[in-house]
């Protein structure tokens, strides 16, 4: 163990850093690809399993919504029992989930299958990145966060381009398929070359009711926001669903004011900056999905634009890589006007871009999508990587670690919500349209148009967010790994400060990491 530690020669010390890069990396990109194929897929799939649009939009917030509950938890558990462990049964967890997802005949085991790597993906990214941070220190570690986040921002851009490019070749399970071989040859590698390492001072406890009251606080209220307008917004079960979600609330500040190892720090709530950053990249994350999410489907039906999945792949692009491109290229701007107004900028600008679609009408072609889905893109990237520098930045060293949880725990949150509000949204305004005799191309419109309504009240929202936090201090002068955190920040919060370097053991390995933050002040 010590050898393979970097407690033997220099060569296994490069063999394990060299295989802690390599398969955090592939993972990062992979998970990531996967995540963002998704939207593309659904039309495919719902065609091939005979599962309505509306129902298989759980197979994307149930991902977030697993994803929310266990993201800060699988860290914890990697501290305690060892990253790299936690992290092999996050890959196999993943593997599983995508051979379920291959095999899958009705929508029913989609959305069961895309729950599991909800967990899984989460256990990838939160230790992956802590086996960087243990494995390696100063410039070396900033380098290797850094390609990193490079690969994670690349995931999350090519996904809907890869999804769209495989459903034409071997049918939408290839990507699964795919993804299930590449996850299996990291699980070896890993543990051949990857050390391991925990934290022996953390607390042994772990917040296990805190994790199942999150779950319970976000499935009934999305449940509810997906189901209210079939059910009526005033029948038993949909308040059913927001009681119990309030209650789990109510049971979840409960239990995180008791617990020696809460899942959330409630203190760090009246830290203003924190909560503002966080909402605001819960907003940012929750607009991109979501708009994903309705420009796969309305591109692809062919009473919208009649795409192939390769040709709605290519046509998302600018959103989906457009964030991704963005975020690092306006790194600069920040240093210069300070994080809060270009974060208003961004949240300004994409509302701008969603007012536009709110007059979608039938007759637009693809080009007329182009320049406001363009806008959306910069805008949001805009927003979102100085809402995660921030998130870092505005707590003290100890904290960063339990701020840069809180931040990641929002994007999936996001995720979550809003996907399910618009598709709700969407369903329920093409639905009633069609109902009054409108076209049906007319009342797919009409769906877009509303549910640009909505994410543009959301993102006006984030305006006003920005301007209540106050003024948030300048990140300094960006390197390389700011740049990288930038460019992921979409999918994850990546540190640019390097830990303290640890000392060589000589015995089996048990190496403390403390976190660190996401800026410079």
């Amino acid at each position: 163990m010590s050898a393979r530690a970097g407690g033997g020669s220099p060569a296994a010390a490069a063999r394990a850093s060299t295989g802690v890069l390599t398969t955090t990396c592939v993972s990062a990109f992979v998970v990531n690809a996967n995540t963002s194929a998704v939207s593309i897929l659904l039309p495919a799939i719902s065609e091939d399993t005979g599962s309505s649009l509306a129902t298989l939009q759980w197979a994307v917030t149930g991902y977030s919504l697993v994803g929310a509950a266990v993201i800060v938890t699988s860290g914890a558990l990697g501290d305690i029992f060892g990253r790299r462990r936690i992290f092999i049964g996050g890959l196999l967890l993943f593997v599983a989930s995508c051979v379920l997802i291959a095999l899958a005949e009705s929508g029913g085991m989609v959305i069961a299958g895309r729950a599991v790597p909800g967990a899984g993906g989460a256990s990838i990214l939160a230790c992956g990145l802590s086996l960087l941070s243990a494995g390696t220190s100063g410039d070396e570690q900033m380098r290797a966060v850094s390609l990193w986040g490079a690969a994670s921002a690349a995931g999350a851009a090519a996904g809907p381009l890869v999804g769209g490019a495989l459903v034409d070749v071997t049918g939408w399970q290839g990507l699964f398929w795919i993804d299930a071989a590449i996850a299996a040859v990291c699980v070896p590698l890993t543990l051949r070359t990857v050390p391991e390492s925990s934290d022996p001072s953390r607390s042994r406890s772990v917040d296990v009711a805190g994790t199942v009251l999150i779950a319970a606080v976000l499935a009934p209220f999305v449940f509810a926001v997906t189901e209210g307008a079939d059910w009526g917004w005033l029948s038993a079960p949909t308040i059913v669903c927001f009681l119990v979600s309030a209650a789990a609330v109510v049971g979840f500040v409960a239990v995180e004011k008791r617990v020696r190892a809460p899942l959330l720090d409630l203190a760090l709530l009246r830290n203003r900056f924190l909560v503002g950053s966080s909402v605001a990249i819960l907003v940012v994350a929750g607009c991109i999905n979501a708009v994903m999410y309705v420009c796969s489907l309305y591109f692809q039906n062919p009473d919208g634009l009649g795409m192939t999945p390769l040709e709605a792949g290519v046509a998302t692009l600018p959103a989906a890589a457009g964030i991704v491109i963005t975020a690092p290229l306006i790194t600069r701007f920040v240093d210069r006007l300070g994080a809060r107004k270009v974060i208003a900028a961004g949240f300004g600008i994409a509302t701008v871009a969603f007012a536009v679609f709110a007059f979608v009408t039938a007759d637009w072609t693809y080009a007329v999508f182009v320049v406001p889905l363009v806008v959306l893109a910069f805008g949001l990237g805009l927003a979102n990587g100085p809402s995660s520098s921030v998130a870092t930045a505005c707590v003290t060293t100890d904290q960063v670690g339990a701020a840069s949880g809180i931040s990641n725990m929002g994007r999936y949150v996001g995720s979550a919500v809003l996907t399910a509000v618009t598709a709700a949204l969407f369903s329920a305004v093409y639905t009633r349209q069609h109902a009054n005799s409108a076209a049906v191309a007319d009342a797919l419109a009409a769906g877009f148009s509303r549910s640009a309504i909505g994410l543009a009240l959301f993102c006006a929202f984030g305006i006003a967010l920005t301007l209540l936090v106050g003024r948030i201090r300048p990140m300094g002068p960006p390197t390389a790994a700011h740049y990288a955190a930038a460019a992921a920040a979409g999918s994850h919060t990546v540190p640019t400060r390097p830990v303290p370097a640890q000392p060589v053991p000589t015995r089996p390995v048990t190496t403390r990491t403390d976190p660190v933050d996401g800026a410079p002040e």
